[in-house]
């Protein structure tokens, strides 16, 4: 006889709070009357305090993880799950709204837009959740500083190193306070010194920030015994690499 046992409050408390949950999830391409999968049944569960680092070759899939994990993008099979709802049944205003308050995004190349300072650009993702100038200035003031670049506040991207473009970057995706930030590649255009420096960073922001941190990488050089790790190859979940 099989035993059922019923969680007690304290049970409950302690059970990780899922954040987001792709399931079993497909990405087909249309090229040429011929669909091409870029995902085949991916699985991945981000819980709050998760350090999450995403591996995998050129051609695994990561930048279609990325855009199912960050919600950029629907499945063609399966379900993405985001504040406990499915993505597919959220009107595209009400998705925009709710990954602008609950996910930072660092990209690679930065994105940044180059006839804006730094303050300007940290205070976009303000703008679009209409926080009045007064307190978007304030609050990039704050973050800029937060990442050492208090002497950069009015500089443009094309007058910074790739280094403090990158901090830039992560100070802009902690604009809104967001619960994740989600890290594509994030050093892959900086020199080794630069990169430590901004994984030491992302590292600070999960250990005494309390943020969740998903890191999408090819280099296994970056990933941490104790740290979460889902490996991708050919767009589906393997052991390892």
């Amino acid at each position: 006889m099989s035993l059922k046992f019923i969680s007690t409050p304290a049970q409950l408390i302690s059970m990780p709070k899922k954040l987001i949950e792709v399931k079993d999830v497909w990405k087909l391409y249309e090229m040429e009357n011929v669909k091409v999968p870029a995902l085949q049944g991916l699985n991945v569960t981000v819980n709050k305090g998760d350090f999450l680092v995403i591996m995998g070759p050129s051609g695994s899939g990561k930048s279609t993880a990325m855009n199912m994990i960050g919600c950029l993008d629907r499945p063609t099979k399966g379900k993405v799950i985001l504040d406990g709802e499915d993505i597919a049944h959220m009107s595209e205003g009400t998705l925009t709204r709710i990954r602008g308050r609950k996910i930072g995004f660092v990209f690679q190349k930065f994105n940044l837009i180059n006839s804006l300072d730094a303050v300007e650009n940290v205070g976009l993702p303000l703008l679009f959740q209409g926080v009045p100038e007064e307190e978007r200035n304030e609050r990039a003031h704050k973050l800029l500083e937060s990442v050492h670049l208090g002497h950069r506040l009015h500089h443009r991207p094309t007058q910074m190193s790739g280094g403090e473009q990158q901090r830039v970057a992560i100070a802009r995706a902690l604009a809104n306070d967001p619960e994740i930030i989600l890290a594509d590649e994030p050093t892959g255009n900086l020199d080794s010194k630069t990169g430590a420096e901004v994984m030491t960073m992302l590292r600070e922001l999960h250990e005494k920030g309390n943020k969740t941190i998903i890191l999408i990488t090819h280099d296994v050089n970056l990933k941490r015994d104790h740290e979460k790790v889902v490996y991708l190859k050919d767009g589906k979940n393997v052991e390892h690499l």
